[in-house]
């Protein structure tokens, strides 16, 4: 009976010992696939740092790359301490009603160099080769057409000294072939403001942030003792131009002072003038005209926006004192003038553009007068004022790149037609 009762209750047992084995071993499956999943999790954010490491690890080299690189072009592209500079052109002028007198001229080259010491100190110097060929039985001419030291003081302010151009007109300081309209340069800025004028001097030039830009300085001025009565010089063609001196052993008896403004404040608008004047004599004993005084003002405008391109300027010269020496030469050819001007307007307009290529006719229209007044004189040997010169040009330029331009223009003068022509012109700056 004992027997039966255990078999019994084992029978009973069994189940329930299943049972429990059961759910223990289902516990340890839950248990171990959670740690299963938990590892899963740490395998896949461990490979996600190492990624990220990775990525890290691959921005810096390429930051270091590329910060590399950057320096290189920088070193590169550092300026150097000395730069090269040009510009020159190659004309032909042919007179409409005598061909015989065509004419191809080199009219000039010239070489520029410029050297920076340091960062607030350069030389700047231009040497200037005319006609092609320089001897003494040729028309041909070299010269140095600038050679000063400039420093800067303060931001926008510098101080120079040496041979340098007097900031006047719109030509005299952007004479380049690239920077103007026409073959040649207009009349005004060449026969009532002499062209390229330079002086030796010292100066003081200053920019605002208004737009506003002033020049002033003390210079050589001009010399009347080399005036040529005899007609032979280019006093008619141009007073100033005859007998500035262009630091050529310049007499320096009288100096001069000058002053520029300019403003800038409206892009693409610039206004401004310019006065220059100072003693003609030199202190030369015996010179007739021992007061003479030479005063060149002018005012000028350009409106540049964009294709559009017009301009104006106005100039006004006068030499003082001149009655005594212009009566020691009664009769002379070319007197000695008591005041010249001139004028002229100008319209251009880009009217098309391909790449490179720029085409901008252009017109032009001037009046001006080298002998519009002098001094009086006894009666029967006054002087009397020469005509006023008229001349319309009109033309293009043709602008390869930044460097090259291609001119031709015709030019119509009203006081002499024998003198109209047609101009070919090429021209290079760098």
């Amino acid at each position: 009976m004992n027997k039966t009762w255990i078999a019994l209750s084992l029978t009973a047992l069994l189940p329930a010992v299943a049972q429990a084995s059961e759910a223990e071993l289902l516990e340890k499956i839950n248990k171990l696939a959670a740690q299963v999943e938990s590892l899963r999790a740490e395998l896949n954010e461990t490979r996600q740092k190492a990624v990220a490491l990775e990525q890290s690890q691959n921005q810096v080299i390429q930051n270091q790359v590329e910060t590399q690189a950057v320096l290189a072009t920088a070193q590169q592209a550092k300026p150097s301490d000395t730069v090269i500079t040009g510009y020159g052109e190659i004309n032909l002028n042919r007179p409409i009603h005598d061909r015989s007198k065509t004419q191809a001229d080199v009219a000039r080259a010239v070489i520029g160099f410029q050297h920076r010491f340091d960062e607030k100190t350069k030389l700047v110097t231009e040497l200037e080769w005319e006609h092609a060929v320089v001897s003494s039985g040729d028309q041909g001419e070299t010269a140095v057409e600038q050679l000063y030291v400039e420093r800067e003081l303060t931001p926008g302010m510098q101080a120079k000294a040496g041979l340098f151009l007097i900031p006047s007109g719109l030509l005299n300081t952007n004479h380049e072939p690239t920077a103007y309209y026409g073959v040649e340069r207009n009349f005004v800025e060449t026969a009532i403001i002499p062209s390229t004028w330079r002086e030796v001097g010292v100066g003081l030039s200053n920019a605002f942030d208004n737009g506003i830009s002033t020049e002033v300085g003390i210079t050589t001025g001009f010399n009347l003792n080399k005036w040529d009565f005899s007609g032979a010089s280019e006093g008619k063609a141009s007073p100033l131009g005859s007998i500035h001196q262009e630091g050529q052993l310049a007499a320096a008896g009288d100096l001069a002072v000058y002053g520029a403004v300019n403003w800038r404040g409206v892009p693409g608008l610039q206004l401004g003038g310019s006065v220059f004047t100072g003693g003609a004599a030199q202190a030369q004993p015996g010179f007739a005209a021992s007061n003479a005084r030479v005063t060149l003002w002018e005012t000028h405008g350009r409106y540049n926006p964009g294709a559009l391109d017009l301009s104006a300027l106005f100039a006004r010269g006068t030499i003082s004192d001149t009655a005594a020496l212009n009566l020691a030469n009664a009769g002379s050819a070319t007197p000695v003038p008591s005041s010249f001007q001139g004028w002229y307007t100008q319209a251009a307009y880009q009217v098309w553009q391909s790449g490179d290529y720029r085409l901008s006719p252009f017109v032009r229209y001037e009046r001006f007068n080298t002998g519009r007044t002098f001094e009086a004189m006894p009666a029967g040997l006054a002087n009397l004022p020469d005509a006023e010169q008229k001349v319309a040009t009109v033309g293009a330029n043709f602008r390869i790149g930044e460097g090259v331009v291609l001119k031709a223009d015709y030019q119509r003068f009203s006081q002499n037609r024998n003198l109209d022509r047609f101009d070919l012109g090429v021209g290079y700056s760098f």
